[in-house]
C-alpha cells in the first residue's frame, strides 16, 4: 500500500484516531513530550520534524527562521514582521490566532456548542456564573489550531486584560473526532479564562485558550503562568490573577507549546463577520466579529 494512502487511512479512521490520541496515558505522554521537545539537538530536531511532516503539512514560509535547535523552538516559532496584519477597523475583532473555525454563532442563553448536538454551559467552562451571565445571548467562535499551524496568539483589538483565571484539567485531544465523542470536553481540559475590556467599543471580550494532549502548556505575557500554577499547587496563592495589562491590536499575548483551541466569547452587541462559518481557515488578524450596537440589557 502506498505511504500516502496508509497515512490517510490512519488519520481518517475515526475509531483508530480516537484510540491513538485519547485512549492513552494522556498526562504521561504530555509530560514526556514537554521534556522531549526541549532537547537541544539539531539532528534530532530535523529528524522529528521529518516525522511530523509525515502526518501534517508543515509550512515555514512565514517563519522568522527555518533553523530550529529544538522541537519546542519549532512549535513556538515566531513569524516574520508583518506576516499577520490585523484588520485596522476599530469596530471589528480580529482572529487572535491562526485556526480552523469550529462551532460558532449566537449563545443560546448561556449555552454554547463544541460540536453538533454537544452543548455545554458557559458557567462550567468559565468557572463563574456572573461571567457566564455577562455573555448571555452573545456570540462565540471556537478556533482550533492544528499541530502544523502558527501557535502564538495576539490581541484581537486594543484591549486591557483585567483578569486571568487558570483552570487545571485533563488533556483530551480537541480535534473534531474527539469533540463528537467526549461531552463537555472544553470544560474538562486545562484552560485559561482571559477577561478583557475593549475601550474603543465600551465592551468586554473573553478569550479562553484550551490546552490539549501533548500541549497542556499555555503561556501568557501578562503574567508568569508557571509561577501562578506553582503557587496554586502549593496553596500559597489562588488561581486568579487580577491585572491591568494593556495590549495593542495585534500585539502578542501568549502561545501554546504545540497547538490547541481558543474560544472567543463576546456579549450582546457583537455579531459574526460575513463569511465566518464552520470549517473556514483563518489567519490571525482576519475579521472575526463586528460591533453592531450597544447591548440593551446594559
Amino acid at each position: 500500500m502506498p505511504t500516502s494512502t496508509l497515512r490517510e487511512r490512519l488519520l481518517l479512521n475515526e475509531d483508530l484516531n480516537f484510540l491513538l490520541t485519547n485512549r492513552v496515558p494522556r498526562h504521561a505522554l504530555t509530560r514526556f513530550m514537554g521534556w522531549y521537545s526541549h532537547i537541544r539537538s539539531p539532528w534530532l530536531t530535523r529528524m522529528s520534524i521529518a516525522v511530523w511532516r509525515w502526518f501534517t503539512p508543515l509550512d515555514f514560509s512565514d517563519a522568522e527562521t527555518t533553523r530550529f535547535e529544538s522541537l519546542h523552538a519549532c512549535f513556538t516559532r515566531r513569524l516574520r514582521p508583518g506576516a499577520r496584519p490585523f484588520d485596522p477597523d476599530r469596530k471589528r475583532i480580529g482572529s487572535p490566532c491562526d485556526g480552523v473555525v469550529g462551532a460558532c454563532g449566537r449563545i443560546e442563553g448561556t449555552q454554547v456548542f463544541q460540536a453538533k448536538g454537544f452543548g455545554y454551559a458557559l458557567s462550567e467552562l468559565l468557572g463563574c456564573d456572573d461571567l457566564a451571565e455577562r455573555h448571555r445571548e452573545g456570540v462565540y467562535v471556537t478556533l482550533r489550531l492544528t499541530s502544523a499551524m502558527y501557535h502564538r496568539f495576539h490581541a484581537p483589538a486594543d484591549l486591557v486584560v483585567r483578569r486571568v483565571t487558570y483552570h487545571s484539567g485533563d488533556t483530551w485531544n480537541v480535534n473534531p473526532i474527539a469533540l463528537k465523542r467526549v461531552e463537555r470536553l472544553f470544560c474538562r481540559n486545562e484552560r485559561a479564562v482571559i477577561e478583557t475590556s475593549l475601550p474603543d467599543m465600551d465592551a468586554t471580550l473573553t478569550l479562553v485558550p484550551v490546552a490539549a494532549i501533548l500541549v497542556a502548556s499555555i503561556r501568557l505575557h501578562a503574567l508568569d503562568t508557571p509561577a501562578l500554577l506553582r503557587d496554586w499547587a502549593t496553596r500559597r496563592q489562588g488561581r486568579v490573577a487580577d491585572l491591568h495589562h494593556r495590549c495593542a491590536r495585534g500585539e502578542e499575548m501568549g502561545w501554546f507549546e504545540h497547538g490547541s483551541t481558543i474560544i472567543v466569547l463576546a456579549p450582546g452587541g457583537f455579531a459574526l463577520c460575513d463569511g465566518i462559518a464552520d470549517g473556514q481557515v483563518l489567519r490571525a488578524g482576519q475579521p472575526l466579529l463586528k460591533w453592531v450596537g450597544c447591548d440593551d440589557r446594559g
